[in-house]
């Protein structure tokens, strides 16, 4: 008798826990939803989550606040979503470094594949090959041309292993096949800084974070690494026009949520997701710095949860290849 008493209270309490999470579900959100951003206030990344953040509040009626946990390459702040609360009031907006991170360290404090759950794409980011305004090459074939003959003198800065700029960068000389010397600081504005002063010579960066550069005429650009050129830069060639064959690379952004959130919750989050990349002013927002929102079919689970499986084996590849890792 006392063991079916037993296994009817745990019948009940399972039944009850379900009811509560059921519910939850149906009136989420309550609160203020927190947005972890792995990088600086300031950089690109952050410049996309702030701008969705926004939209997405105003459709879901609460707050997301952004708050930016920086370092490792973006994987204090993903650690920080991985071990949070599955309740939905933990968020994380990371871009491609959450694939590529799997295989650049090589001991993370989380299995990117089992941590997360997925609410949708954001955007995919173009790149800019871009140098220090003085640079001497006119074009792109000049500029690997003079690259190869200076090899021991030409720096490339980037934000950091794990950023945006410091892959592209790698991918760039690997496409090359020309080592350089890279330049790693601590988020994108110093490296930016010094490429503005002249201090370091090329980099490969997110247009979110050139674009203003490129048109004030502060930096030289040689090419975008989109498939075709950009509304907002018509006068730069695509890498692969301009005589780099088959570099295309582009910085897409996602929105994860931790492990064991439930489907309701997920679901919840991409819809306001898609609501807010058909908001005017994020459409606009994003036009300016280069690039677009992503389609109703991207901005999905499955369809974040495909691309971040392909990335992950894709970039296996190039990092393997350079045996460059962060650890």
């Amino acid at each position: 008798m006392k063991i079916l008493k037993a296994m009817l209270g745990l019948t009940a309490a399972a039944a009850v826990s379900l009811l509560a999470g059921a519910a939850s579900a149906q009136t989420y959100p309550e609160r203020t939803i927190t947005m972890v951003v792995p990088f600086a206030a300031g950089g690109p990344t952050d410049t996309v989550a702030r701008l969705v953040a926004e939209s997405m509040s105003k459709d879901l009626g609460q707050q997301i606040v952004v708050e930016n946990v920086g370092g490792a390459g973006g994987t204090l702040g993903a650690g920080r979503v991985a071990n949070a609360d599955p309740d939905g009031y933990t968020i994380l907006l990371h871009h491609i470094g959450m694939a590529t991170s799997a295989t650049l360290y090589r001991k993370l404090a989380y299995d990117t594949l089992g941590a997360f759950d997925y609410v949708g794409l954001v955007t995919d980011v173009p790149m800019t090959i871009v140098a220090r305004k003085d640079m001497e090459p006119a074009d792109l074939k000049g500029l690997i041309d003079y690259i190869k003959a200076n090899k021991d003198k030409v720096t490339v800065a980037n934000a950091g292993i794990g950023a945006a700029s410091h892959l592209c960068g790698m991918m760039f000389m690997s496409a090359i096949q020309t080592p350089l010397t890279t330049v790693p600081y601590k988020g994108t504005g110093p490296a930016m800084t010094d490429l503005l002063g002249g201090q370091v010579d090329v980099m490969c960066d997110q247009t979110t974070n050139t674009t203003k550069q490129i048109q004030g005429g502060t930096i030289k650009a040689y090419a975008v690494t989109s498939p075709k050129r950009l509304d907002v830069m018509k006068d730069i060639p695509t890498a692969v026009e301009a005589g780099l064959p088959g570099f295309e690379v582009g910085i897409w952004h996602g929105i994860y949520t931790p492990k064991g959130t439930p489907a309701e919750i997920n679901e919840r989050l991409s819809k306001s997701l898609q609501v807010a990349l058909k908001d005017p002013n994020v459409g606009a927002r994003f036009a300016e710095l280069g690039t677009a929102p992503s389609s109703d079919a991207d901005a999905t689970p499955a369809a974040l949860k495909a691309k971040l499986e392909s990335e992950i084996a894709r970039w296996k590849t190039v990092i393997e290849a350079a045996g460059e890792y962060a650890d």
